[in-house]
Parts: structure tokens; sequence; C-alpha cells
């Protein structure tokens, strides 16, 4: 089973895009579009204040007839913030993603953000394992040690 920081490090830029909280939707939004990411952690220095996603701009800004230029990330951000820990597995996140329909999970060690996966991540280290597993039980099958 992957720990969560194997898995940082498997990713080409493992760089945690941050957001101020007094940032317009439209500043998040525009960061996310140039990154290709589906979500930003918002922090007020090194604190974690929320994660703003592509699901709450869908949910409070567009459904709700709000603009994205005067929002300001504060008012529609997600607070609770679900997290992990390097040392948990993938398991554990596929879990806790799957239980609150969560598609990213900050990654925090000693109180520092230091990562961020995504369901896309857990997925590809899944198959990954599987691939793995499978070159090894047709090798064992096959004879060839």
């Amino acid at each position: 089973m992957t720990v969560v920081s194997k898995i940082l490090q498997s990713k080409p830029d493992a760089t945690v895009q941050t957001i101020a909280p007094g940032s317009s939707v439209f500043e998040a939004l525009k960061l996310m579009s140039d990154k290709g990411i589906g979500a930003l952690v918002v922090t007020e220095g090194p604190t974690i204040v929320g994660i703003f996603t592509e699901r709450d701009y869908a949910r409070k800004i567009a459904l709700m007839g709000r603009t994205s230029s005067i929002t300001q990330v504060r008012d529609v951000m997600t607070t609770a913030v679900l997290f992990v820990r390097p040392d948990q597995t993938s398991e554990q996140c596929m879990q806790l993603m799957s239980t609150n329909r969560l598609r990213h999970l900050p990654v925090v060690e000693d109180g520092a953000l230091v990562g961020m996966i995504s369901i896309g991540d857990l997925v590809k280290d899944i198959i990954s394992e599987q691939k793995f597993i499978i070159e090894q039980l047709e090798q064992y099958i096959s004879g060839a040690r």
C-alpha cells in the first residue's frame, strides 16, 4: 500500500496552489485554469482557512446568480477542510474521499501544508499498484524468476 508522501514524490509538480480569502472568485478561477487544477487551498499566512473547488463555484456562484468578479473567495469557500498526513495510505485517503464526497485533500505535516492529492492521483497510484501485482503474478505463473 502506498503512502501519501510517495504519491506526492511521484507528482511532476507538487507545488500547492493557494489563494487568500479576500481574493475574488474570478482570480481563483483564473489561477485554477492557468494551473489546470480543480481546487485551491485558502490560506491566511501559514494557516489553512478553507478550500475553494470547482464544485464551490458551480453551487455557490453559478447556481446562486452571484458574480465571480465581485464575490470574495471567503464567501463561498468550504471552511471545514479535511486533510491527510504524509504517512497515511492511499486506501485511507480513498475511504475519506468516498465517505465525504471529496476530490481533493490537502496534505499537512506538523501543522504545515506540504502537498495536495486528488482523486486522480489516487486512481493513478492504485492502477500502478495493480499493474505491478499482475506482472508479478504473470512471472510467477510462467515460472520466470
